[in-house]
């Protein structure tokens, strides 16, 4: 009976030091609140590839201003009427455009700006006397080598425009050295741009104070991708699922 006792007893008092053990060999783990690890978690748990970005150019989603702005223009692009109809224009004409982006070294992102100019009608005009699917004006088109002007325009054929967007958009991407900036100036000119940087923003469109049509245009660049290339199908979650605001807002 004894011996009963004191083999019981042995094995509690093993069992108690193995559990000191344990409980002292668990490294001690901060929260982390705030830490730009929490963020990456939260940005990559919904998905395997949910980062949004322009040219390689992370959009901050982090920021609980931006992850509003970039929602609501998802949403808008995602679910209006036009969404079908940007579908069948992008498999038309980026075949025709890729290969010159390519060839002049700009990011294939950039094969957005005429679907959101024209929506590659090159018989679209503005009230400013901008043409052509590029939506270029007659002396920025001649200063980029297109003919206007004594019943010839190059600005109307979709090939002859891109080369020279190429050329003014690598000419941007040159004074700014950032792809988004360049996106932002073929809208604005690049002396508005330019007079938007300050020590604040350190040159990041999505912190800069740009006036309204600007302020949203890489942002529709942006949403038009992700339309385009991330269809809404049966059975699957947009994007706009995987940025949750309430995770963002916490975050913050």
């Amino acid at each position: 009976m004894i011996k009963k006792h004191l083999f019981t007893c042995s094995v509690i008092c093993v069992l108690f030091i193995i559990s000191k053990l344990f409980v002292f060999s668990v490294p001690d783990r901060k929260p982390l609140k705030n830490s730009s690890a929490l963020i990456d978690f939260l940005l990559a748990k919904k998905s395997p590839n949910p980062i949004l970005n322009f040219a390689d150019e992370v959009v901050p989603v982090s920021n609980a201003k931006v992850n509003t702005r970039i929602r609501k223009s998802i949403k808008k692009h995602r679910f209006n009427t036009q969404s079908e109809e940007l579908q069948v224009k992008a498999k038309k004409w980026f075949p025709i455009i890729e290969p010159i982006l390519k060839l002049y070294g700009i990011p294939e992102d950039f094969k957005y700006i005429p679907l959101l100019e024209s929506g590659f009608d090159s018989h679209v005009r503005s009230p400013r006397g901008a043409a052509g699917v590029w939506q270029f004006m007659p002396g920025t088109a001649r200063e980029y080598g297109l003919k206007v002007g004594k019943g010839k325009d190059d600005r109307l054929n979709v090939r002859k425009s891109t080369i020279a967007a190429c050329k003014y958009i690598k000419e941007l991407y040159g004074e700014f050295n950032s792809w988004t900036l360049a996106a932002a100036a073929y809208n604005a000119g690049s002396p508005r741009v330019a007079k938007a940087i300050n020590r604040q923003n350190k040159g990041n469109y999505f912190y800069m104070h740009l006036n309204h049509e600007t302020a949203k245009y890489v942002y529709t660049l942006v949403a038009m991708k992700e339309v385009v290339d991330r269809p809404v199908k049966a059975g699957t979650a947009p994007l706009l699922a995987e940025l949750q605001p309430a995770e963002v807002l916490t975050i913050n």
